[in-house]
Order: structure tokens, then sequence, then C-alpha cells
């Protein structure tokens, strides 16, 4: 990755912020993409004094509808050829399917699923027309199956997982990689934006810097998808084993005890 021009969304907090760190540490520099400015600014000047890359970073909100291709502009107004892109801005909601409104599940399906489809549209031509690169598009361990009381955040990373793993088999032999990161529990802000009246237990969370390293292993040994978290073979083994009715019991049974702020 040493010299490469990496794009990360999302990289104000989190795994984006680890991700951002991983790949200066590696040699790549860095665009950096979210909505506060000042956690961006902050960030950059520390990278910058980490690590001998070049690090840029734009405030933008994507999930404002043609923020992709704004941002796609923005890029080249500064004269940036981004090589490996990163998608990992998105959000979720915890609690009762009409616990929120619309507006919000707009939002939702604005930044998890239209802004990274085009973005990685807009993207992928010169990466394909350079035959390098690729695109990181940060799923969730919930994509693996149907989550009640998560049920619009859980549908949108399924379209992420679903969505990546077509693109990497139409780009085998271009020299283009598409890898879907699919993390379990991370200890991040997420839980608190889902639902801040959630309690979880973080004990059995993985660090957004452990992610950002499997989900940038997962990418150069070009696999079409990776996942993370200490119960990651439980959740890959029950999507497995169970029927689809099995499965929606059991996740309905866990997710309604987690909003219920229950004992799990």
């Amino acid at each position: 990755m040493k010299s490469k021009t990496v794009l990360v969304t999302g990289a104000s907090s989190g795994i984006g912020e680890a991700f951002a760190y991983e790949c200066a540490k590696r040699g790549a520099n860095l665009i950096l993409v979210a909505r506060s400015e000042d956690s961006l600014s902050n960030i950059a000047t520390k990278i910058n004094e980490l690590y001998p890359v070049d690090t840029n970073f734009i405030p933008m909100d994507l999930s404002v509808e043609g923020s992709a291709q704004k941002l796609f502009d923005k890029t080249k107004e500064m004269g940036i050829e981004v090589e490996i892109l990163i998608n990992n801005a998105g959000f979720g909601k915890w609690g009762s399917f009409e616990s929120f409104t619309l507006e919000t599940y707009r939002d939702m399906l604005q930044l998890n699923i239209n802004t990274l489809t085009e973005l990685c549209y807009l993207f992928l031509p010169e990466m394909r027309l350079k035959k390098t690169g690729g695109i990181i598009n940060v799923a969730s361990g919930a994509a693996l199956m149907p989550v009640p009381y998560a049920g619009v955040y859980s549908a949108s990373k399924s379209y992420v997982l679903n969505f990546s793993e077509a693109l990497h088999n139409e780009l085998q032999g271009t020299g283009v990689t598409v890898t879907c990161l699919c993390p379990g529990g991370t200890k991040t802000n997420f839980a608190e934006v889902a639902n801040n009246q959630v309690k979880v237990d973080e004990s059995i969370y993985e660090t957004a810097e452990y992610v950002a390293q499997v989900g940038l292993e997962g990418f150069l040994s070009q696999k079409s998808y990776v996942l993370s978290g200490k119960q990651k073979w439980a959740l890959v083994l029950l999507s497995r084993l169970l029927s689809r009715a099995q499965l929606l019991r059991l996740s309905g049974k866990v997710f309604k005890r987690i909003v219920s702020n229950e004992k799990t």
C-alpha cells in the first residue's frame, strides 16, 4: 500500500479512524471524509506527526443525496486520484421498526446503500483503467441474517455484502479487488448512535484497530469478504445450520433483549 492514495469515509472515529492510522502506518496517502471538520483536522494532524504521508480531509455529510458525486468532483478539483476506496461510513438504529422516523430511515439507506454504491460506480473506472487498487466496503455481522429490531440496518448491510461479493466476482482478472468487511461487536460509538438507551457488554467486543487490520489483510489477500469479532464463527455456523425460521426466532429473541436492556 506504500504511496497509494486511500479515501476513507466515516474517518472521524471508530473503524474509519482506525483504517486511517493503519493505512498511514503502511505508507499510504490519505483522504479522510466525515461530517466533523474538527475531528478530521485533529486526526490528520496526528497522522502527519506519526507518519511521512500526505493526509487531506474533506468534511461532508454523505447521507445527503448527491454527496457521492460532490465528493468525487472534489477529489478531481484537488488533483488526487483515488486508488483504494474504503466505504466505512454508515449507521444503524436498534428498536422496534416504528420507533424511528422515516427521515432517519431515508438517511440510513442513502448512506449505507446509495452513497456507497455511487462511490463505487464513480471511482471504479479509474482503478480498472490502471488495473490496480480496489474497494473495501464495510458491512456488518448483521448482514448474515435478518435482525428483528434492527431490520432496516441489517437489510442495508445484507445489500452491501451481496453487492460487494458480486463486484468481486465481476472484477476477477482485472487487477482490482473488492472486499467486504463484516465486523462483529466493535468498541466504537456505533451502539450509542443506534440507541443510546441500550447497554452492551463490551467485554466481547473487538477493538476498532483489530477490525481495520482484519479488513486490510483480507483486501490485500484478495478475499471477497472477511469476518471479524469474537463470535464470528458462531454467526457463520448459525446461518448455515439453522433454518431461516429458526434463525429469525433466535436473532429476534436476542435483539429484543438487547433493546429492552435485559441480560442476554
